[in-house]
């Protein structure tokens, strides 16, 4: 089982544009569609969606529309009673892909709360094989919640404790890497640019997030970097020119055939569940890759932020090169 964690869950909302969209005009939106989100709920999404047993940990009272859509979708969940509603967020899709979005911050949980959503997943991780923990952190949180997580998580389990992910954005990602050998995910899920920041306080060299898309060997040496810091792998996707696997034992580029792409909403949590879903049939680091990068790339050919099961990727088609680490 993979249980995913989302402290900031949200509504997701994708308003299709017919052209380029226009600052200060009146548009007409193509079309509209909303699914419950939040980056740890779309891995579950995925992961349900392609057979694979998996839970949503997440705050939100049982009336809001983020549970009611999960409860739509089967999508298993155990969720915090809170008082506040959960966040909307609006992503808008231009022709050809190009995604515009805006997040609401989140609803504010205090201490106690805080505390209350971590029992809540230590109760529910209890057996999982991988823990996700995803996406930004409400106000009020501190930037080190994810290693308190990964460290409490490891600390109660009871035998082998689970495999974490985390897979998040700024502060919170920095702090992912501050717990100590404890609090060190097994996983990292970086875009270019989160990568280009966390290979910078790991002592890399500074690059830009186009620097890094540009040039995989560059990537690889900056997510190399990041595992030399303590984290077990860095899987970095680096939008249409693929991805990136770095193990202490090898790194290798994967790469999709272009898609026409609809929106890009999702995209990452998708590769991530990919990953994950090949990581749990003993796939070799370069295979989970492959299938990390199907699932991107379906994700994107789908529209809002639906996500793929794994009979709609190809994974035949996605190229692995080996690269150098440095």
């Amino acid at each position: 089982m993979i249980v995913t964690f989302t402290a900031n869950p949200s509504l997701d909302r994708t308003v299709a544009l017919p052209g380029p969209l226009e600052r200060g005009e009146v548009q007409r939106a193509v079309s509209v569609s909303q699914e419950s989100g939040g980056k740890g709920v779309n891995v579950s999404r995925a992961l349900v969606a392609s057979g694979l047993e998996s839970v949503a940990v997440l705050p939100g009272a049982d009336s809001d529309p983020v549970l009611t859509g999960l409860r739509a979708s089967a999508v298993p969940f155990v969720s915090l009673p809170i008082d506040e509603p959960l966040r909307t967020n609006v992503a808008l899709t231009e022709p050809g892909g190009v995604t515009t979005k805006i997040n609401e911050p989140g609803p504010v949980l205090d201490e106690d709360q805080q505390d209350a959503l971590i029992k809540l997943l230590l109760e529910s991780s209890r057996g999982a094989s991988w823990v996700v923990l995803a996406g930004s952190l409400p106000p009020g949180f501190p930037a080190d919640f994810y290693a308190t997580v990964a460290q409490r998580l490891r600390s109660s389990a009871d035998g082998a404790a689970p495999r974490i992910a985390v897979d998040s954005s700024g502060q919170p990602l920095a702090a992912a890497l501050t717990g100590g050998a404890a609090g060190m995910p097994d996983l990292l899920k970086p875009n270019a640019e989160e990568l280009a920041e966390l290979a910078t306080a790991a002592g890399f060299a500074p690059a830009t997030a186009d620097e890094l898309e540009a040039d995989p060997a560059a990537a690889a040496a900056a997510a190399a970097a990041v595992v030399r810091a303590g984290v077990g792998a860095v899987l970095a996707t680096l939008g249409s020119k693929g991805a990136v696997l770095v193990t202490a034992d090898g790194a290798w580029l994967a790469t999709h055939p272009p898609v026409a792409a609809v929106s890009t909403v999702g995209a990452g949590d998708s590769a991530l569940a990919g990953y994950l879903l090949a990581h749990g049939q003993g796939a070799a680091p370069a295979d989970c890759l492959r299938q990390a990068v199907a699932h991107g790339a379906a994700a994107a050919s789908l529209p809002g932020s639906t996500v793929p099961a794994v009979h709609q990727t190809t994974p035949d088609a996605v190229t692995i090169t080996a690269l150098r680490k440095d």
